[in-house]
């Protein structure tokens, strides 16, 4: 993979990156897309890779249905990349994905400016579009705490929380970052964009053969 040049707001805020890892992946037969591969690379791996640029001061990876395979995996190369991950399984994951992220929330445990919340399954975005959406949390306006990515009206990910927010999110017992978007629209800054990386994601055996990945 290609390095990136580092972008000022490497250093200007401290971030904090959550990964959900915790899927069943039951629309492709239950595996865990988190291995499935781009450029002889698992998605988990690449994460990794990209995340480690950010230089965050904590990296929390929630694990649930397929938790020992991906646990195995990110132990194989773990030693690569810096900061380490701090793994935390979801005992319950058939309660869903928010269960998982209210678990990464209460994991946080490091000082941070700007919470990153990121799916397993977007081969495309990398090192590039989180330093995009970083760069436009810095740009936003002072009433608005949360950015979201907007692809032709069409609701992306990954999303970035002010530590204000999340604060108030981890406040009301099981309340999570989606429920606390929808009752506070007005917090969130939407970034408009062409880029399909933040709408990309890996559902079915289809989307496999159209975003060019391969199983493990």
């Amino acid at each position: 993979m290609t390095l990136s040049s580092k972008s000022s707001t490497d250093t200007a805020l401290r971030v904090a990156i959550i990964l959900l890892a915790a899927g069943e992946g039951s629309r492709m037969g239950s595996i865990p897309k988190a291995l499935l591969k781009k450029g002889g690379k698992t998605f988990l791996e690449n994460f990794c890779i990209a995340a480690s640029q950010l230089e965050p001061v904590q990296l929390i990876i929630v694990t649930g249905f397929h938790a020992p395979e991906i646990e195995i995996a990110y132990d194989s190369f773990k030693s690569l990349y810096q900061p380490s991950a701090q793994i935390i399984r979801n005992s319950d994951p058939e309660r869903g994905q928010a269960s998982s992220v209210r678990i990464g929330l209460e994991a946080l445990n490091q000082e941070y400016d700007v919470l990153m919340v990121c799916l397993c399954d977007q081969p495309y975005v990398g090192v590039d579009e989180m330093r995009l959406l970083l760069d436009q949390f810095k740009l936003r306006s002072a009433n608005q705490e949360i950015l979201l990515p907007l692809v032709n009206g069409q609701r992306g990910n990954p999303v970035l929380f002010s530590r204000k927010v999340v604060t108030e999110i981890l406040a009301t017992p099981e309340m999570v970052c989606r429920t606390f978007m929808d009752i506070h629209p007005e917090l969130i800054h939407h970034l408009k964009t062409e880029n399909n990386a933040f709408i990309q994601d890996v559902d079915t055996p289809a989307d496999i053969l159209a975003l060019g990945v391969t199983k493990s």
